[in-house]
């Protein structure tokens, strides 16, 4: 086992971190930007260090400084969590230079798997069901439009490199093409620096269903089940369960021996998730994503397995603690993201100052957060606030667990998802489990009602609350936060009219 593990992220995945790390004795190192000196995160590790710059390529993406660092203070593992990092193979290429392990897998399975036409080419090849397209890249627009008549219309263009939803662009019609494969062409060179695009068919109102895996370098790998996360705004998830309420034993037996085909080619050998989409009967493969996820802790809700923990083992170079016959579903579980987003309007970003927070308890409820009273939601970073987690003996109590969750947590001071997903717990299209990706477009009415009339509840629920967890001097400042609150979102219903 490791020594000390320098953890090169930031936030509740940190924090997460540290966790798994205290449990299994070994020490940690946080790195932080300017921004984020003051970040709870940096005070749950057991040593901090500055990154000195709040510029993305000088601090959470550069390379260099961070294994400068590690080697500094004598780590002898780095966790990338998810996002920055986690997915660049110079990283994992750096730390075999410096004698440092990657917890995450090799190199050649994140490139081979960030790549989404390398992907495809070897799950066909492994007998892994995929989505009718293609099987290279396309450059040439006349080209593009031969394809997509041979592969029938709507189509969608894909960047090939990198992953979260960013770029692609559905088309109805041949004289769309041209101007979306432009289009994604620009925002792939300048997210990725690479500006390869493939088309495939369309599959409208799909599932979006994936399958945790785990493999050790001893040729032993498993699926740990799988979840669903087919609540999702512009390909961005909101809300993940798991199992997929769809999941009978048979399919499970399926989806996972192909999630387990996937990552045995490529010899994966930490935590992964292998995505597919599913629409009548059938299932396809999406991408794999070769990282922790950051809907990972539902998995371990329903399973018992600590997963950050199983993936720093298996880098240490131990066995799988588990069989696959060892995987069992209990109960169900539901995880709602909340961001700093005004769902009213397009759930556009709200950074700022939180001036008010109670987290919500009880039987069933994880909160993984990285946030806390007076803390300043930064800009340049991600919106999300925290990771509301509940667990149930079924998918019905889970549901009416979440909800009785959202409505004891309070943040005051931002904007936040947490209207939404009370709008969404009492959805009966949700309850009734009747999913697929364009879930939120097709009920934006019936949503945006239920918001509406849970922020105008918001006031008076806060109001009887707010004094029960801050000092009487801030009872003013609190209250003209919600006022102000409450007035913006009157404008913009207003303005709506």
């Amino acid at each position: 086992m490791f020594d000390k593990v320098l953890i090169a992220n930031r936030g509740e995945i940190a924090i997460r971190v540290v966790r798994a790390c205290k449990e299994l004795d070994v020490d940690t190192v946080a790195i932080h930007s300017n921004t984020d000196e003051k970040a709870l995160f940096t005070k749950y590790a057991d040593e901090a260090v500055s990154l000195n710059s709040d510029i993305l390529a000088q601090s959470y993406l550069d390379i260099d400084k961070i294994i400068d660092i590690a080697v500094e203070k004598g780590a002898d593992a780095i966790h990338p969590g998810y996002g920055f990092l986690s997915e660049n193979p110079v990283l994992g290429q750096k730390c075999d230079e410096n004698g440092i392990t990657l917890i995450g897998p090799r190199e050649n399975a994140i490139k081979a798997m960030g790549d989404k036409i390398t992907s495809k080419q070897l799950m066909i090849k492994k007998g892994v069901p995929t989505v009718p397209g293609d099987k290279e890249g396309i450059n040439d627009v006349e080209v593009a439009k031969k394809r997509a008549k041979e592969i029938g219309f709507p189509v969608i263009i894909k960047s090939s490199a990198g992953g979260g939803g960013i770029g692609m662009r559905v088309v109805y019609e041949e004289d769309e093409l041209a101007r979306a494969i432009e289009s994604t062409q620009n925002l792939a060179k300048a997210t990725f620096g690479d500006g390869t695009v493939y088309i495939e068919k369309y599959i409208e109102r799909p599932r979006h269903i994936e399958f945790q895996v785990l493999a050790d370098g001893h040729g032993n790998t498993i699926h740990v089940c799988d979840r669903e996360c087919s609540i999702q705004r512009r390909h961005q998830k909101l809300i993940e369960e798991a199992p997929s309420p769809i999941m009978t034993e048979e399919l499970r037996e399926r989806m996972g021996e192909s999630a387990i085909k996937a990552a045995k080619s490529v010899d994966y050998n930490s935590a992964g998730t292998v995505e597919f989409m599913y629409s009548n009967g059938e299932y396809y493969f999406l991408e794999m994503n070769t990282r922790i996820q950051v809907e990972h802790p539902i998995t371990e809700a329903i399973t018992g397995i600590d997963l950050v923990k199983e993936q720093i083992r298996v880098a240490s170079g131990e066995k799988l603690q588990y069989e696959q016959d060892d995987v069992k579903v209990n109960g169900h579980a539901i995880e709602c993201r909340i961001n700093a987003e005004n769902p009213l309007n397009e759930f556009t970003p709200n950074p700022g100052k939180i001036i008010g927070y109670r987290s919500p308890g009880g039987i069933g409820v994880r909160m993984d957060s990285g946030v806390y009273s007076g803390y300043t939601i930064p800009s340049i970073y991600d919106s999300m606030i925290a990771k509301l987690i509940v667990h149930g003996n079924n998918r019905d109590e889970a549901i009416a667990r979440m909800a009785r969750a959202l409505n004891e947590y309070i943040v005051v001071g931002v904007k936040t998802t947490i209207p939404f997903h009370k709008a969404l717990m009492k959805n009966e299209n949700f309850k009734q489990a009747n999913l697929h990706t364009a879930f939120i477009e097709e009920n934006s009415r019936d949503l945006l009602t239920e918001v509406e009339r849970v922020v105008q509840e918001e006031e008076e629920r806060i109001s009887k609350l707010h004094a029960t967890f801050l000092p009487n001097k801030k009872i003013a400042a609190i209250s003209m936060g919600v006022n102000t609150y409450m007035q913006q979102i009157k404008q913009e219903q207003e303005n709506r009219k």
